[in-house]
């Protein structure tokens, strides 16, 4: 009751701006007077025991009740005067006191209170598509995310924000009709390719000193704003727009096999996120100096070869079918289609031994199963038509070569890689030529 006694005080005399009553009659030193003493009052009380602390610090009130019926200007008119009221009040109590940490927390739950009338949720609808974005209300309240707009924090207890679910693009509910960028997604959808220069920069001139996002005026000493570059684009941007992100450029790693982490704006931050799965790198054609420099290349190569060759074992056979041998490679799709394009992804994996460690397990068991636990598959081996001898061969094997003509296997020693006429390819010629004069 004490405590009701001195909130009902306390708003009587604070929160109020038009109830004066008697204090348009004290001069101005007694009307301060007597508000410190009423603000001082609020707080005061017992601090040794814990329930009395919990009733100092506000939380007596609910603030986090949904309000009922419409609210007047009025309402918030008077949380913006408590609001400054607290904030004078902590200025003036002692640095690190009890009574100015709690005065603290009745600071915040005012604020959230404000928010709440401010921004109410009822009315935002779950999805929106804005510029090709597809946004998502989130509903996570204890995540602390930032605004890729406003470059503020979201408050998710109290603000309603929203993820586009293409580009994850996170923003206010507020800020979503300020938002001029379209979505990563359709670019990385019509325009799958990266920008295959070193940092192509063209010079704030030609950006006529403006962000190249969003035109803000910007230059190197900061004034009006500081000019950031990103590596990828070379162009330069507000800080609005580039918050110094690091990633790896691809035009670095195909040149120079260099994965240093660089500094890009947010759009490319996006961008070579979603660009990273995809394999969109033709390595023999852009720089194939590179596997003359990179063993891990040339490891990498044979074994996307080898399991070219399985796959026809593979598609075949009921029991590898059942098994679904090949799903072992779904994350990397394009390794079961062809042996020369290359994602972001799989460079990086390269670099760092992952890639050669776990395909070089799936390249041992799609060969066990062929060469060991499936019958079907090994009744499809070869056997060297140059010297007869020695255990069944297969196309994969480290020790044969193939015919590029009736892709027949003999051992590399007995075919001399090509240099030795094919004995399959001379039965066919010879089976043509007579079927030929028979017709005849």
């Amino acid at each position: 009751m004490e405590y009701d006694e001195r909130l009902a005080h306390f708003r009587q005399t604070r929160l109020n701006p038009f109830d004066r009553g008697e204090e348009e009659d004290q001069p101005e030193g007694g009307k301060a007077t007597q508000q410190h003493e009423a603000s001082s009052d609020l707080f005061s009380g017992t601090k040794t025991h814990s329930c009395d602390r919990t009733m100092d610090l506000g939380l007596a009130e609910d603030h986090f009740s949904r309000p009922v019926g419409s609210f007047v200007a009025s309402d918030i008119e008077q949380l913006k005067l408590a609001i400054e009221e607290c904030k004078k009040l902590i200025l003036e109590l002692p640095e690190h006191s009890e009574r100015q940490k709690d005065t603290v927390v009745k600071l915040i739950h005012l604020r959230l209170k404000l928010q709440e009338l401010k921004d109410p949720e009822e009315d935002e609808p779950n999805l929106r598509v804005i510029l090709e974005h597809r946004f998502s209300k989130e509903k996570s309240k204890s995540v602390k995310q930032t605004c890729d707009k406003c470059s503020t924090i979201i408050w998710g207890l109290i603000q309603t924000w929203y993820t586009c679910t293409g580009c994850y693009y996170r923003c206010h509910s507020k800020c979503m009709n300020q938002i001029t960028k379209p979505c990563v997604r359709s670019k990385v959808s019509h325009q799958s390719e990266y920008e295959l220069s070193i940092c192509p920069e063209i010079g704030l001139d030609r950006q006529d000193y403006r962000c190249a996002e969003c035109r803000t005026p910007i230059s190197l000493r900061g004034v009006p704003s500081e000019a950031r570059q990103c590596d990828y684009t070379g162009q330069y941007y507000c800080s609005t727009c580039h918050w110094n992100d690091t990633a790896i450029i691809p035009a670095r790693v195909i040149h120079n096999w260099e994965f240093e982490p660089r500094k890009v704006c947010r759009s490319s931050m996006r961008y070579l996120t979603l660009m990273m799965p995809r394999p969109v790198l033709k390595l023999k054609e852009i720089n194939p100096l590179l596997f003359n420099f990179v063993e891990e290349l040339v490891e990498i190569r044979k074994l996307r070869h080898d399991i070219l060759l399985m796959k026809p074992y593979f598609i075949t056979c009921k029991e590898a079918m059942e098994a679904r041998l090949l799903l072992q490679l779904q994350d990397r799709q394009h390794f079961v289609e062809n042996d020369d394009m290359y994602s972001l992804q799989d460079l990086i994996d390269i670099s760092t031994g992952r890639l050669s460690c776990s395909l070089t397990e799936i390249h041992t068991t799609f060969a066990k199963h062929i060469k060991l636990d499936c019958e079907r598959c090994q009744v499809k081996g070869f056997v060297c038509e140059l010297c007869k001898e020695g255990d069944i061969l297969f196309p994969f094997d480290s020790h044969t070569s193939v015919c590029h003509e009736c892709s027949a296997v003999f051992h590399r020693d007995c075919y001399y890689d090509n240099s030795t006429t094919c004995p399959r390819c001379a039965r066919m010629t010879d089976r043509q030529q007579d079927e030929g004069e028979e017709e005849k």
